[in-house]
């Protein structure tokens, strides 16, 4: 079972260092929970693979620092949805 888990914390720690994708994005992805995939790259893959982990801390850390970024553009999304639904 260990082997698994580690496994996919490799897989999970390429593809978020390929693609950029945010942990949520991830998740929904392989259909993990969040909270799965922070504790595979955080627990598992710094042990596992460092040298990865490091790669993909890196990508993480810019996601979190563009979060606030994204929740205002969905939120101007949302209501510029609804203001065409009036319509």
């Amino acid at each position: 079972m260990k082997q698994v888990t580690d496994e996919r914390a490799v897989i999970l720690g390429e593809y978020i260092l390929e693609t950029g994708a945010t942990v949520r994005a991830a998740a929904k992805v392989f259909g993990i929970s969040k909270s799965t995939v922070h504790k595979d790259i955080t627990e598992r893959l710094s042990v596992k693979n460092p040298q990865l982990f490091k790669q993909v801390k890196a990508v993480l850390e810019i996601n979190k620092s563009e979060r606030h970024i994204r929740g205002g553009m969905a939120t101007k999304e949302k209501y510029k949805a609804r203001k065409l639904k009036k319509y």
